[in-house]
């Protein structure tokens, strides 16, 4: 609407310029999901694995103390939704762990990739994108709702960890959610900085916390600076900026989609950039900022024809299974996660077993071509 204008300007343009601030510091310190499995997996070195653990704990800390100060409402997110799906959140969670692994990168890495460069990751994303849209909105879309969204269970109240907890001792939220948040964030950042190795390396810390710190940003943009206690037009409350007009932070493959969906309709009154299309440009901003500054950036492309056959299937495979799961590595292993959502959790674990389970049967196949 008009009269929001400029109050969804405001929250855009924070957006993007935390977005700026996300890609520019993922480039620089090579944060990637799809590489920290790797590198347990194949050389059990947690660095990376640590850093994402610690953006993860510093968004629950963050997010969580926005809710109990009352800037934030996170239950009015979508993660922590009553209805949980949780063979939607199983099988789409999986399947992104497998396409990311096959295109080098989950959404936000590929972003970054493209930032520096590499055309891989832009034939990857732009499938991605494809792949998010028709899943949304196409021929997909039964399959998600219809049939691996069929299964479910209903919570009388949330599927978060605190209304859970709460249920469980017949007491209310608020009396336990703070104990829960601050249990599980300081549990998460006592394993990170129980590493020397990983304690001695600064740039690494403050990657993980400002990452984090990001995450926390994207929540108060959207659920505080862009929430209306009461709407003129309407008389209810209102979220603007966002597409599912609800807070939201950080995530990827939702807004891939609207991204490749505004760029094709963009002279029709109905497009607009939101919260989501802001980050996403962002990221890509803030890579290619840094790397044209530490002078990084070069063209990469494919090496044969089984490496294009790879990112296109893993990008096909990231679409369809990160609007499955309702997130990525970053909508749902950090965003999400960050709300204390069941689901988000359960999408977690699928997508570091998806990852995983590919990179083994790779490496099974090498050795047996070597």
């Amino acid at each position: 609407m008009e009269t929001h204008a400029p109050l969804a300007s405001l929250v855009i343009f924070s957006g993007f310029a935390l977005a700026l601030v996300f890609g520019a510091i993922a480039n620089k310190t090579d944060f990637c999901t799809m590489g920290a499995v790797s590198d347990v997996i194949n050389m059990g070195d947690w660095s990376r694995m640590r850093m994402w653990l610690l953006a993860i704990a510093v968004a629950i800390a963050g997010a969580n103390a926005l809710d109990l100060a009352g800037l934030v409402d996170l239950s009015r997110s979508a993660y922590p939704a009553p209805r949980w799906p949780w063979l939607a959140y199983l099988v789409g969670g999986l399947l992104f762990g497998v396409g990311m692994t096959l295109a080098s990168g989950c959404g936000s890495r590929s972003l970054i990739r493209i930032g520096g460069g590499n055309l891989k990751s832009l034939v990857a994303m732009l499938f991605l994108a494809l792949a998010a849209e028709i899943t949304l909105r196409g021929l997909l879309s039964p399959v998600r709702t219809e049939v691996l969204g069929a299964l479910a269970v209903q919570f009388d109240q949330g599927q978060d960890l605190s209304w859970l907890v709460a249920a469980l001792l017949g007491i209310g939220k608020r009396s336990v959610q703070p104990w829960i948040a601050a249990g599980i964030a300081l549990a998460l950042m006592a394993f990170v900085l129980k590493d020397r190795d990983f304690r001695a390396d600064h740039e690494r810390l403050f990657a993980g916390v400002v990452i984090g710190l990001t995450i926390v940003g994207g929540w108060y943009v959207t659920g505080h600076l862009g929430f209306i206690a009461e709407d003129p037009a309407t008389l209810q409350e209102a979220y603007i900026g966002t597409r599912s007009a609800r807070p939201e932070s950080f995530t990827f493959i939702g807004p891939a989609a609207n991204t490749l969906e505004l760029l094709q309709f963009w002279t029709e009154k109905s497009a607009r950039v939101t919260f989501g299309v802001a980050v996403v440009l962002g990221t890509l901003v803030g890579s290619f900022a840094y790397a044209m500054i530490k002078r990084r950036f070069h063209w990469e492309s494919f090496a044969c024809v089984s490496d294009t056959r790879n990112h296109v299937i893993g990008g096909v495979l990231m679409g369809f299974g990160g609007v499955t799961a309702m997130g990525c590595t970053i909508g749902q292993g950090i965003t999400g996660v960050s709300t204390l959502a069941l689901g988000s959790i359960l999408v977690f674990f699928s997508i570091i077993a998806g990852a995983a389970l590919t990179m083994k049967i790779q490496a099974r196949r090498l050795l047996k071509t070597g």
